[in-house]
């Protein structure tokens, strides 16, 4: 049995493509910057998920990530912004140990 993909080739072409210029254009830019493409990349992949996840998932994309602001960078409160992170991180393995480890 094949379970149905979150991402059809197009919209992993996307995906793929931002990282690799996200990579790319990394080198030249602020270290800071690599956070916010990375966070970038999951508000998409976190869309794209959406409408055919779990109703337990589709809430748990809805949580710290979603709040995450798409363009922050760890410039002016940087404790405000690990921790922030840190609430997206632990939402997520939440998430995962209820589903794959209850």
């Amino acid at each position: 049995m094949t379970a149905p993909w979150v991402l059809d080739e197009d919209d992993a072409l996307e995906l793929l493509a931002y990282l690799v210029t996200a990579a790319r254009t990394q080198v030249d830019e602020a270290a800071e910057y690599g956070p916010m493409r990375l966070l970038t990349a999951a508000h998409r992949l976190a869309e794209a998920m959406g409408p055919r996840a779990t109703e337990a998932t589709a809430a748990a994309l809805g949580g710290p990530l979603q709040d995450m602001p798409l363009l922050a960078v760890p410039r002016g409160d940087r404790t405000a912004y690990v921790e922030q992170l840190d609430d997206v991180c632990r939402s997520l393995a939440a998430h995962l140990s209820a589903k794959y480890a209850p």
